[in-house]
């Protein structure tokens, strides 16, 4: 018994997404039945049977909400007046056109729900990706837990082909990760300890032990989770201000309908028949059903193709004013930038031995805590085989300067020339250190106790999409703006190699914002692009704030859009889809005015019967509809 009530279950909430379809069909199948009994010229009393039956299955959700809405909103809706012109096609004896206005406006609906779900299915799709249990090590035991019962700092084990359970940092193993649910990007990435990894994502390879770092509910996939399920409540101002005109239209459609009833009997001499007639006509042509379809769906499923490749829009509000962005600022580091320096340059005096060199100063850097130490070190491990074996002593790292140390006797110095340089004489290699410091690169000297050996410059390393980035945008007419807290000759360089259009050097985060508003007040509409802490205030200001998806939380959660695979040319990707949004907005807006005034015109001259007027009015509401739907494709 317990097995037939499951299928049950399992049956209903299969076909319960479907239902307003399927009565909607019914509706369409009955009308058919209706029709050809009308047309068989029989005499029947199961035609009003029949036609009652259409009316009640096909209207049946379009009169829920249309009544709901009215005593919630305490309002008038479209699909009160829909009923209403139905109920009146019937009262004339239209039966039948009553029954397909009932029908179309049906499966209008339906196809707004199917928009609905159609968006609420990447949701779906989101959630199945996340597991429900995680592998806990607890004394050297493992066992098998809800994630729910996790806690931070909690040890997890995660073998190969399993999904990861929750966000972490990986303390022994080495495997590669799929890291689509995340990013989008289809290629996996070799992930070590360490490194951070993501709830829901893949573990392909090897077994894992991971230290939980976030509770479950704070993970960066269950913020995606959250940002969609926003973006589709939340409603674009085109949206709202149909709304906030709906009720008045329909208040001033009907009372037109009553003088319509009247007037030309008095005016034009019309039978009361005839003014009857052309007054249902009216309450069905005038209706603004396709300018009220013409927003929502488009807005859906442009949220829904965004959400599909990893473009994540807090609402609707912000897709629309992206079409309308005249500029976009970039924060530089970790955005323009890989947010982490490399060596680019080792400049060496013709008597040194580049081997012996490296070997050298890896050997200093690696006790050093200078920031840029651990490139350094990175650098050389890279350029050579050999192993780091000196005798380290006196080792001093003196802040904003450099360090020092003695290794095998011999006394190192590196750091900024003031420091290495002191008072031994004349500057080094002069003209190369003016020529790495044009391109915006840090350079490092380094001498022994007898003579300067070299330099080394490094550089915070311009991303290859930044590049593309800047051009896609410059093809869309935007121009682009950088603001950086570095010094004006790395702005200048950077803003060369990206081809920026203008550059702001030595912003602090509460500078940032202020110069976002005089480009609001001298350019328009700003975007701002970013990803630290420090950007959130030029986030919350810009008219868009778009955050990249490994940036922090706090910009995550400050901006309107967030790009969940770091990929710059994005940017570019969701200006073109609020374009076309816009675009196909406008043209259901536009093409359902005219069919309503064209519709209405004609009443007047008697042009227009009623069947005619349910068709066109009806077809132009499924053709706004299927139009928006358009925007589910790339």
């Amino acid at each position: 018994m317990d097995g037939v009530v499951t299928e049950n279950k399992d049956f209903m909430s299969k076909i319960r997404p479907h239902l307003e379809l399927i009565n909607a069909a019914v509706s369409g199948v009955l009308i058919l039945l209706g029709w050809y009994l009308l047309t068989a010229k029989e005499e029947s009393r199961a035609i009003p049977v029949i036609f009652i039956l259409a009316y009640a299955i096909g209207g049946y959700y379009k009169a829920k909400e249309g009544f709901f809405e009215t005593f919630k909103q305490r309002r008038l809706n479209v699909e009160l007046l829909m009923i209403l012109a139905a109920i009146g096609s019937a009262v004339i004896g239209y039966w039948m056109e009553g029954a397909i206005l009932i029908f179309i406006f049906g499966l209008s609906g339906a196809l707004e729900t199917y928009t609905m779900n159609k968006s609420h299915k990447e949701i779906s799709a989101l959630m199945n990706l996340q597991p429900e249990e995680a592998v806990r090590i607890l004394d050297d035991m493992e066992e098998t837990v809800s994630v729910k019962m996790l806690r931070v700092g909690d040890l997890l084990l995660v073998k190969p082909g399993e999904r990861i359970p929750t966000d972490g940092k990986i303390i022994e193993g080495v495997s590669a990760i799929d890291e689509a649910a995340i990013t989008g990007e289809s290629i996996p990435v070799t992930r070590g300890p360490g490194d951070e990894v993501y709830a829901s994502t893949v573990n392909l390879r090897g077994s894992l032990k991971i230290e939980m770092t976030k509770a479950s509910d704070e993970t960066l996939f269950s913020k995606i989770i959250a940002l969609v399920q926003n973006a589709q409540s939340e409603k674009s101002p085109s949206q709202q201000t149909i709304e906030k005109y709906e009720g008045p239209y329909v208040s001033v459609v009907l009372i037109s309908v009553v003088l319509m009833m009247f007037l030309p009997r008095v005016l034009l001499q019309w039978t009361f028949e005839e003014s009857f007639y052309r007054a249902m006509v009216l309450l069905v042509v005038a209706s603004p059903c396709a300018l009220v379809a013409s927003v929502t769906p488009a807005t859906l499923a442009a949220i829904a193709n965004g959400a599909k490749n990893g473009i994540l829009f807090k609402g609707g509000v912000h897709l629309e004013n992206l079409s309308k962005i005249k500029a976009v600022a970039f924060d530089k580091t970790g955005t323009l930038t890989k947010g982490k320096p490399e060596v680019t340059d080792v400049v060496l005096c013709s008597h040194v031995d580049r081997e012996d060199f490296l070997v050298k100063i890896g050997d200093i850097e690696r006790y050093s805590t200078h920031p840029l130490a651990g490139a350094v070190v990175s650098y050389v491990k890279k350029e050579t085989e050999k192993t780091f074996e000196g005798v380290i002593s006196e080792m001093e790292d003196i802040a904003g300067f450099g360090v020092k140390a003695r290794m095998d006797g011999m006394l190192y110095k590196m750091g900024n020339r003031a420091f290495v340089d002191g008072e031994q004489g004349k500057p080094f290699m002069l003209d190369t250190v003016d020529k790495l410091a044009h391109e915006g690169k840090t350079v490092i000297y380094v001498r022994d106790e007898k003579e300067f050996l070299g330099i080394i410059a490094l550089k915070d390393v311009v991303r290859e999409d930044a590049i593309l980035a800047v051009e896609a945008l410059h093809k869309l007419g935007i121009k682009s703006v950088m603001l950086t807290g570095d010094h004006e000759k790395t702005a200048e360089a950077i803003a060369r190699e990206t081809g920026i259009d203008v550059y702001v050097a030595g912003c602090l985060p509460e500078k940032k914002a202020d110069e976002i508003k005089r480009l609001e007040e001298t350019l328009g509409k700003v975007a701002m692009v970013g990803d630290g802490i420090n950007d959130a205030p030029a986030l919350a200001t810009a008219t868009v704030g778009i955050s990249m998806g490994e940036g922090s939380d706090v910009a995550m959660e400050t901006a309107d859009v967030v790009l969940m695979k770091n990929y710059l040319p994005r940017i570019a990707d969701t200006v073109r889809l609020s374009k076309r949004m816009n675009r196909i907005v406008k043209q259901n807006m536009l093409f359902s005015v005219l069919v309503i005034l064209t519709l209405i015109a004609s009443n007047f001259l008697q042009q227009v019967n009623l069947p005619i007027g349910v068709v066109f009015h009806e077809g132009s509401t499924l053709l706004v509809i299927l139009n928006g739907l358009r925007l589910l494709k790339n």
